[in-house]
């Protein structure tokens, strides 16, 4: 299976609203990142709007639809983001948890408690033509609760493996690694696609690419910090190159 890279472009919305300014613009970034051999495009709409804006969505949404691809627009489940996805018409939706006071997005969605509301959002955005993702911790529960819930797809919350692997917690790493590796099995019997994705970077990207079931990686943060450095078409590329060389490793040795 061919590994897809989507890439998040929050991030050069949050240096644009540092400082009130019109750039650097996240549509010129998500067109490089197309450009550069992305599978699709990533934007998380906050509440709060702290980096993409509502105008970012209309403009990224004309892009991708311009070029081909898919925009995956991460989301709250809330009223008013539901009613933004479905005015867009996203390829993909993907349903995120969301506090004011985080600095990213803690852990995964809680579908097992937020069952009836997720459900809702969920079949309110399949019947808008969107395919619907529920971004949850690799929790044989969770997993279970999306597949009951409706979503097509889940994205694996891959935060604590990579906080584990770059602090050298290796016994703790690989006790995460096996669950997102278990859940990912778990999740493709369940017929649901398998994306992961939060804090990888080029280090820790080759032992969850390896990951058999996954068919896209979701990656932003690390790749626009990379492009300070080396730009961002360069920094894309180099991560394609890992991960298909992890994918292609693991193929072989299976």
């Amino acid at each position: 299976m061919t590994l897809r890279l989507g890439v998040n472009i929050d991030h050069v919305a949050t240096i644009r609203n540092a400082r009130g300014a019109s750039y650097p613009e996240p549509t010129r970034a998500a067109e490089l990142a197309l450009m550069a051999g992305a599978d699709g495009i990533t934007a998380h709409l906050r509440e709060d709007r702290r980096h993409i804006s509502d105008a970012d969505i209309d403009q990224l949404a004309d892009l991708c639809r311009k070029r081909g691809k898919p925009l995956n627009f991460e989301m709250a489940v809330t009223d008013d983001m539901v009613a933004i996805a479905l005015a867009h018409r996203p390829y993909a939706a993907c349903l995120v948890p969301e506090r004011r006071e985080e600095v990213t997005t803690e852990g995964g969605l809680d579908v097992v408690r937020g069952a009836n509301r997720v459900r809702d959002a969920v079949h309110s955005l399949r019947a808008a033509g969107s395919r619907v993702s529920l971004f949850i911790e690799a929790d044989p529960a969770q997993i279970a609760a999306s597949a009951e819930a409706g979503a097509q797809v889940i994205e694996l919350h891959t935060g604590a493996y990579c906080d584990a692997a770059r602090a050298g917690e290796t016994d703790r790493a690989a006790a995460i690694l096996a669950r997102l590796t278990a859940g990912a099995a778990q999740a493709a019997q369940l017929g649901l696609e398998v994306h992961a994705g939060h804090g990888i970077d080029y280090a820790t990207v080759g032992p969850i690419a390896a990951i058999p079931q996954l068919a896209e990686l979701n990656i932003g943060h690390f790749l626009i910090g990379e492009a300070i450095f080396v730009g961002l078409p360069e920094a894309i590329l180099r991560m394609r190159r890992l991960m298909d060389a992890a994918r292609a490793q693991a193929e072989q040795a299976a």
